[in-house]
């Protein structure tokens, strides 16, 4: 997920531009950075001048070509001080074909002193032209995910139905209407965190031309950050169902994810074969795929919520 990513990132960029770092190779390359200098805590509140990130803006969370040329200007300019430059891309996989073909030539021949980091947790939707140039660096397998309180909550609601119910089809459109009571919670308070920050709050004297971008960037803005919660909010639902498959195949407790839910993860993989276990965690993909697009949201969860069988 992003939020593991961007940390490693900043750690990256902060290790090449710190002023006093405690390691270096025998090149004299940054190994480690010392986290509390003037240009460490820049990079750490996302304001230094070096250090450029592009992120998914427009509703339907694609990064456009005309944002990754302003980057690329940006990476192609000297640095501001004796560092690196480094542009990173968060959720790279987002960037549409028009934007890969931008960056492509940047990412062949980058500029001198300069790292471009492109970071994704799904590797196999970034074009194979962009793959194909990189070096791909593979995290995963550490500590637990975390999940929010509101994602533990719905779990532990959809385990205990689950569990319960089995294999019933009004306990699944319950289950979906309380999914979809917290998805309009979700867009509610990224919609009053968003306008809250917009800089609408803070100037009353605008011109109407200005007026009207900054109102386009906050709704984008707005849908953007929903999108991507709602999909961390999935990926929770994904790793559940990962823990009642490997339940279905025997696995060992140790291996679950979510250890407080073993006993209804267990209960609920005796209702169904491995096979049918794997193939709800293929339904949930292919629903998270889909709402990539522009396909309306409450249709596409019922239909994905109602295909599980548990």
């Amino acid at each position: 997920r992003r939020a593991e990513l961007e940390p490693l990132a900043r750690a990256l960029a902060a290790a090449l531009n710190c002023e006093a770092p405690p390691r270096r190779a025998a090149n004299g390359q940054p190994l480690d950075a010392c986290d509390t200098c003037r240009s460490c805590r820049q990079i750490a509140a996302d304001g230094h001048a070096d250090v450029h990130w592009l992120r998914p803006e427009s509703k339907t969370r694609q990064i456009r070509a005309e944002s990754v040329r302003a980057l690329l200007r940006e990476v192609h300019m000297k640095p501001h001080g004796s560092g690196w430059k480094a542009a990173v891309i968060a959720d790279a996989d987002r960037m549409n074909e028009t934007a890969a073909n931008a960056f492509l030539k940047t990412l062949e021949e980058p500029p001198a002193k300069s790292v471009l980091l492109l970071l994704t947790a799904e590797p196999d939707r970034v074009l194979e032209t962009i793959r194909s140039r990189c070096l791909r660096l593979n995290f995963g397998g550490g500590e637990r995910p975390a999940f929010d309180t509101a994602q533990q909550a719905w779990l532990r609601e959809l385990a205990g139905a689950s569990a319960k119910a089995g294999d019933d089809l009004l306990a699944r459109y319950r289950l979906l209407g309380s999914l979809l009571k917290e998805l309009g919670s979700l867009r509610r308070n990224i919609q009053e965190e968003l306008t809250n920050r917009s800089p609408l709050q803070r100037y009353d004297d605008i011109e109407p031309e200005l007026r009207e971008r900054w109102e386009k960037e906050l709704a984008a803005g707005i849908e953007a950050e929903y999108r991507r919660r709602r999909a961390e909010f999935l990926g929770a639902l994904l790793w559940w169902l990962r823990d009642v498959w490997l339940c279905a195949l025997g696995a060992a407790p140790e291996r679950l994810t979510l250890p407080d839910l073993q006993e209804k993860s267990a209960v609920v993989a005796g209702h169904i074969s491995p096979a049918r276990a794997e193939a709800n965690l293929e339904s949930v993909q292919r629903t998270l795929r889909a709402l990539h697009t522009n396909v309306q949201e409450a249709l596409n969860l019922e239909v994905g919520l109602l295909r599980l069988r548990l």
